[in-house]
């Protein structure tokens, strides 16, 4: 059972007998006791005549995925058994992060019949949103209580990452596009797949000419070239404690989400396997062998519930890991935060074993806070905080350089420009040749 507001409103009102009575002569405590007891008797009567709570069947309309920010339709059906009018009030059990509303839907559900309210959501996280109940209160005629029952109805909803990063991804097909010899423009570099021939324009390379052609067409004839197909690029996304920092409204691993779902999806679309891995101390998400339409699904399926964990990630672990996915020299992208010489000392050490690869890509997410700080001299304090900025730019540009003697390349920008920086590095090898 429960009780409403209306009930201590009943009881404050009972003041006013009680000091007319007190007025009169009439003694206080009978009529403090006989204003209980009838508030009590109406109480037990409205209980009797609200409608059971349990003569009801709950089913639920919840979709199974979403992204971050989507509004989400979820509705309850109510459909009731009893031979009683159901003054329901809904109350279904998502987690805060869900987003739901505070204010409770009310229903009113002759016998036999049955409605629908909705429940919209706004999930403000990833990962999976469970509720496991829908709690149901009927209230009685006169609004003083009433009865409660828990149905157990379970819905769950997917929350996807949100794929921001995707507004960058047409500029960059097209970009695609040129170098894949699909406009006029053609590429020539090491490793290129030949394309067509065509006739030769002054300005051509000259190394390009087909003699053979040119004896058969009886004009200068070049060859074409186009990026080549069918490589490998594998995505290390660092779920360790140094990509659980928060940087800007999200975290470091929110940022590496954005940057590999734009990767992953212009690689797609340029021919090439995408292979993803999650990793700290042990794989937390793993994707290979999906190509195609299906490729970026399976990516924001195994992204949604990996949240990092606070542990030093084991980046021999991490390598040993990539050459069960491809053996085939690949692009590796790792993203990580590897910005102070101590936490990247483990990282260093184990870069080496992906030296076999055609180039080793590291990511990292900066803060633009500590630029802005690293500028700022207007007191004392702000003097010290400008050079512990400093020291801490200072340490990551140590680490980049540690990366680039290593042979690998490093890039680090904001959450923002992450992505498409990265995903201009992946044009630049495959214009190159190097991919």
């Amino acid at each position: 059972m429960f009780v409403t507001g209306r009930l201590a409103i009943a009881l404050a009102v009972g003041v006013i007998p009680l000091v007319l009575g007190g007025l009169a002569g009439y003694p206080a405590y009978a009529l403090f006791g006989g204003w209980i007891a009838l508030c009590a008797l109406l109480t037990g009567i409205d209980i009797a005549l609200a409608a059971s709570p349990r003569a009801v069947t709950v089913t639920r309309r919840v979709p199974k995925r979403t992204r971050i920010g989507e509004p989400v339709p979820v509705s309850v059906a109510v459909q009731n058994h009893g031979t009683r009018t159901l003054h329901a009030l809904i109350r279904d059990a998502w987690q805060p992060t869900a987003g739901a509303s505070p204010v409770r839907p009310q229903l009113i559900i002759p016998p036999g019949e049955r409605a629908r309210v909705a429940i919209p959501l706004l999930p403000r996280r990833r990962g999976e949103l469970v509720s496991e109940f829908v709690m149901i209160r009927s209230r009685g005629p006169l609004g003083l209580a009433g009865r409660q029952a828990r149905h157990r109805a379970r819905g769950a909803i997917r929350v996807l990452p949100a794929f921001s990063s995707r507004k960058h991804l047409p500029s960059r097909l097209a970009r695609l596009r040129e170098l894949d010899g699909n406009t006029s423009i053609q590429v020539r570099g090491q490793g290129t797949e030949f394309d067509s021939l065509r006739e030769y324009v002054r300005g051509d390379d000259v190394r390009s000419i087909d003699w053979r052609a040119t004896a058969r067409a009886g004009t200068t004839m070049l060859r074409t070239w186009r990026p080549e197909r069918d490589r490998h690029v594998v995505i290390i996304i660092d779920t360790g404690r140094t990509a659980a920092a928060r940087v800007g409204d999200g975290t470091r691993v929110d940022a590496s989400l954005e940057a590999a779902l734009l990767l992953a999806a212009l690689a797609s679309r340029a021919g090439d396997h995408v292979h993803l891995l999650m990793y700290d101390r042990v794989v937390r998400g793993r994707v290979t062998g999906v190509d195609g339409n299906a490729l970026l699904p399976a990516l924001t399926d195994a992204m949604a519930p990996v949240h990092a964990r606070l542990v030093d990630t084991d980046w021999h672990g991490a390598f040993a890991a990539v050459r069960t996915l491809t053996t085939r020299p690949s692009l590796i992208v790792v993203l990580t935060a590897q910005d102070a010489a101590e936490s990247a000392r483990a990282f260093l050490g184990a870069f080496p074993n992906a030296s076999r690869a055609t180039t080793v890509l590291v990511g990292s997410v900066t803060d633009d806070d500590i630029a802005d700080l690293a500028r700022q001299r207007g007191s004392r304090e702000e003097i010290y905080l400008a050079a512990a900025a400093e020291r801490t730019l200072r340490d990551a540009e140590n680490v980049a350089d540690a990366i680039r003697r290593a042979g690998g390349e490093a890039i680090a920008a904001d959450p923002e420009e992450l992505p498409p920086r990265i995903a201009d590095r992946y044009l630049e090898l495959k214009a190159a040749g190097r991919l």
